[in-house]
């Protein structure tokens, strides 16, 4: 441990990672951005690390994040890993344009990761240029915090910073810098890349530092390895529960984006559903659909069965198998536990599962903003209310029921109305991170104006609570504006 003093504020750095050793990593050096510029900056992931909010606005977080300057006796780190890609598995890859700053503990004792994004060449570049552009910088930055705010785990964003300096993608665009926190950087690829090059060792000695940082309580286990791999796959299970409730599609769960602490993590082509359309893709590079939304619990499994691979020197085989077998029904249980939370259905009963499918099937069929309509169930206090959604639908009859079987469900003869209005606002948003929005604020950015990126990222923030004059951002985006896939360019 380290004590460092920094803008005014005692550190305490721990270089928990880099104590691995050369194997693990490469020491790098971030490329300073010219004309540096914030653009927008998040109090609450600065509370993570007991930061102020008054820090956000100083010269030298400025200088940090733009990779003008560093931490004072901490030598920033590319980590090296692997990873299957769209079901190929690539034998290196590593961090070819972040750069892991330090590792920093706050006053609860919990080490936090700082991972610079878009830093520069390191020697895991391969032919990129070691850039982000403002516009892949802005929906991360975005993304993080919105999942955070719906309770679903995610790596943070602190800041982002724009600059002069062009970048050439599809168009030129400008260099940006995201300094992103996380619990961890290690990946599933991380595994992979030792246990695929025999360096059994360092793949040994990756397994102990995951279980002594982020599984602690393993350790206690008969089998301490296979308690972590079991563990694993339950934060897995609860990441996916929470993707799959709230119609978030990641677009790229290659292993190598897989987070050992079952964290969202690398946000590139994301998208939340609007139409409830199961098998949508959101990635204009997944041209077989194997990450469409439908498909992300059985992809996490198949990431799982890969990371299971690596534990084989540790772990018996059919204590592995069991793990896995228990991954798809364990997240099916997480997830209805969530969409009973979303509809506000109190306790379990054996009719839940079948009125949520049926629900999705109807929302599937009349094309119904998916968001939307949980909003709309939470805010109604007669089921009079809701009835005509059912004439505005082209199953209003299947519609009409079902609204009566959830009413029935939903409110028991004696439950306080409004009690059940509030639990279901608290878990359903009004304000949803639609694509359509980011864009409206990277077209302002692109002009130098921050003022819409700032306003967005307060309201997805605080996605549950109405605030006046922000009427637009709560409806539907037009339907000739969605579905649009998305590049993994960035």
């Amino acid at each position: 441990m380290q004590e460092l003093e920094w803008c005014g504020l005692q550190l305490q750095a721990d270089d928990a990672y880099a104590r691995l050793g050369a194997y693990f990593s490469a020491p790098v050096r971030p490329r300073p951005l010219t004309g540096a510029r914030w653009v927008v900056a998040s109090e609450q992931a600065a509370a993570l690390l007991d930061w102020p909010a008054q820090l956000l606005n100083q010269p030298q977080l400025l200088a940090l994040v733009a990779g003008q300057s560093l931490f004072a006796g901490i030598e920033p780190l590319a980590m090296v890993y692997a990873g299957h890609q769209f079901g190929g598995y690539t034998p290196q890859l590593g961090d070819g344009r972040g750069q892991l700053l330090a590792q920093l503990r706050n006053r609860k004792g919990e080490l936090w990761d700082l991972h610079l994004k878009g830093a520069g060449l390191t020697p895991f570049s391969r032919d990129g240029d070691g850039c982000a552009v403002l516009r892949s910088s802005i929906r991360e930055f975005l993304a993080s915090e919105h999942l955070a705010a719906l309770g679903i785990p995610t790596s943070r964003a602190l800041a982002v910073v724009d600059s002069d300096m062009p970048v050439r993608r599809e168009l030129t665009e400008t260099a940006a810098t995201l300094l992103r926190l996380a619990r961890s950087h290690v990946r599933f690829g991380h595994f992979e890349f030792f246990y695929y090059t025999r360096q059994y060792t360092q793949l040994h000695q990756l397994m102990d530092y995951v279980l002594e940082q982020h599984y602690p309580e393993c350790q206690a286990a008969d089998n301490p390895m296979q308690a972590m791999f079991a563990a694993i796959s339950q934060r897995t299970a609860e990441l996916l529960a929470g993707w799959q409730a709230y119609g978030f599609c990641h677009g790229v769960m290659n292993t190598d984006n897989m987070s050992i602490v079952g964290e969202t993590l690398d946000y590139g082509p994301f998208a939340f559903l609007e139409r409830y359309q199961p098998s949508y893709v959101c990635n204009s590079s997944d041209i077989g659909g194997r990450y469409a939304f439908n498909r992300q619990v059985e992809m996490a499994e198949w990431n799982l069965t890969a990371l299971g691979q690596t534990f084989t020197g540790r772990v018996e085989l059919d204590a592995l198998r069991d793990t896995l077998t228990a991954f798809t029904p364990l997240q099916q249980a997480l997830y209805e536990q969530r969409m009973r939370a979303r509809l506000g259905l109190e306790g379990e009963q054996a009719g839940d599962q079948t009125l949520i499918e049926r629900l999705l099937r109807i929302l599937q069929t009349a094309e119904l903003d998916y968001n939307g309509f949980f909003r709309q169930l939470s805010e109604a206090d007669a089921i009079e209310q809701l009835l005509p959604l059912a004439g505005a639908c082209v199953v209003p009859a299947d519609l009409q029921q079902w609204l009566q079987d959830w009413w029935s469900r939903a409110m028991p003869a004696g439950r306080d109305g409004s009690q059940r209005q509030q639990a279901m606002q608290a878990v359903n948003p009004l304000y949803v991170l639609r694509n359509a929005l980011i864009q409206e604020t990277i077209e302002a950015a692109r002009q130098q104006d921050y003022a819409p990126v700032q306003h967005l990222h307060q309201l997805m923030s605080s996605p549950f609570v109405a605030v006046a004059g922000c009427e637009h951002y709560a409806q539907p985006t037009a339907p000739e504006r969605q579905g649009w896939p998305l590049s993994c360019s960035s």
